[in-house]
């Protein structure tokens, strides 16, 4: 497993292991009795990219973690919470999802399971119920599928706009999404509009211009469908350089139905992430192996389409480092299930269990330059999960059951 790489928009606030000079406060709170504690910390516990420590505890204290180690070592504290031999994660780092829609795509999913292909038009069913709901359905909906989410022990997920494809549309899904998440990605190149689908151009023109002026003060991220039936690689290019010039950072859906140039063009822009990552040559895999960017797999989509899975064995064995994702959308994967993820990428994609976790957490924050996530160790924030498990492994041993426990997000119980 590749570490990722070491840059943050969000640098954690620095904070020390307790010692005499440097105590817990009082008020903090210690879960102990931690059978397995993941940090993510390879200069921890076993030494694995999962810095493993055994019989463990870890101190919460305000949003951050202030001390991990052995439990019988734990400092005093006025709250305690005892894990009962049960094992501790990282909260799930969800770094691609689609969660501003409105309507149902049943029918299309029920088509697709009687044999009839998958394509990108369908998400032309959610544009048309997306621009016909209210502001309130489409927050409840969001709303919904977050708190789904969290119950399932993900504590940071990014979401797109893309459902709306005009300016008022995409502007007023990126406004509802910030108002759940800093993780906001402008994605007015879904697909071309039905509105301009005589005028790809034109619709280009829109993107990068009027739609990427009301968008861009809502949203960190842009992102682009690099696909035949959505935006070639010109214009995937001048899509992603118009967003850059206005501050916001590239990340693009590449590679998912054929193989294409999305992957080089990620790369040669320094997205934070290539995401899907289905259909790669050589030469692909070595680019994503020499740069910063990072290969987000995302199982529940071919699980959705039966389509051919991304080969993460090959990517990871050439260095690269690998995010695990939902892909949370009303089309083409309609999970929002992490644990789901890691059992479909151990299972059918040649992951292990430790390399699975670790692109669900670490792998996340990676691939939204993220360091004060996706990891358990001092000045990390302290977002982390109980499983009703012994170990990690039991995500992928035990698929389908809900195996969380208790859910702490920037040190609040929630869950």
């Amino acid at each position: 497993m590749n570490s990722g790489p070491d840059t943050t928009n969000n640098p954690p606030a620095t904070a020390a292991p307790a010692t005499a000079n440097n105590p817990v406060a009082a008020t903090a709170t210690v879960i102990t009795n931690i059978a397995s504690l993941v940090t993510n910390d390879p200069s921890l516990g076993d030494g694995s990219p999962l810095g493993l420590i055994r019989d463990a505890a870890v101190v919460i204290d305000g949003d951050r973690v202030s001390w991990i180690g052995e439990s019988s070592k734990a400092p005093a504290t006025d709250n305690r919470v005892d894990a009962g031999g049960r094992a501790v994660i990282p909260g799930f780092v969800d770094s691609h999802s689609h969660l501003v829609f409105a309507g149902d795509r049943t029918a299309e999913f029920n088509a697709r399971m009687s044999g009839q292909p998958y394509a990108a038009g369908g998400i032309r069913t959610t544009v048309a119920a997306t621009r016909a709901a209210t502001d309130e359905a489409l927050e409840a909906n969001v709303t919904h599928y977050l708190r789904e989410a969290l119950r399932q022990g993900t504590t940071t997920f990014e979401t797109k706009s893309g459902y709306g494809l005009t300016v008022e549309d995409e502007a007023r899904a990126l406004r509802i999404a910030a108002r759940h998440t800093d993780e906001v990605t402008y994605l007015g190149a879904h697909i071309v509009s039905p509105d301009y689908a005589d005028d790809p151009a034109g619709y280009v023109a829109l993107v990068t211009g009027e739609m990427l002026d009301a968008c861009a003060p809502h949203a960190r991220w842009i992102d682009v469908f690099c696909e035949k039936g959505a935006f070639d690689g010109d214009q995937a290019r001048a899509i992603l350089t118009a967003g850059q010039a206005r501050g916001l950072h590239p990340r693009i859906h590449a590679n998912q139905l054929s193989y294409g140039p999305g992957v080089q063009l990620a790369v040669e822009l320094d997205a934070a992430s290539a995401d899907h990552c289905t259909h790669l040559t050589d030469a692909d895999v070595d680019a994503l192996a020499s740069g910063a960017t990072v290969a987000t797999l995302l199982p529940g989509a071919e699980f959705s389409t039966r389509a051919e899975w991304p080969d993460a064995r090959r990517l990871l064995d050439a260095g690269v480092t690998v995010a695990l994702s939902t892909d949370c959308n009303p089309g083409s994967s309609f999970t929002s299930s992490v644990p789901f993820c890691i059992a479909l990428a151990v299972r059918d994609m040649g992951m292990t269990p430790d390399e699975a976790l670790w692109s669900a957490t670490a792998g996340g924050a990676a691939a939204l330059r993220r360091t004060d996530i996706g990891r358990l160790t001092p000045g990390a924030r302290a977002d982390l999960t109980l499983l009703d498990a012994p170990s990690h492994v039991h995500l992928a041993y035990r698929p389908g059951v809900p195996l969380t426990a208790a859910v702490w997000r920037a040190g609040e119980r929630v869950v």
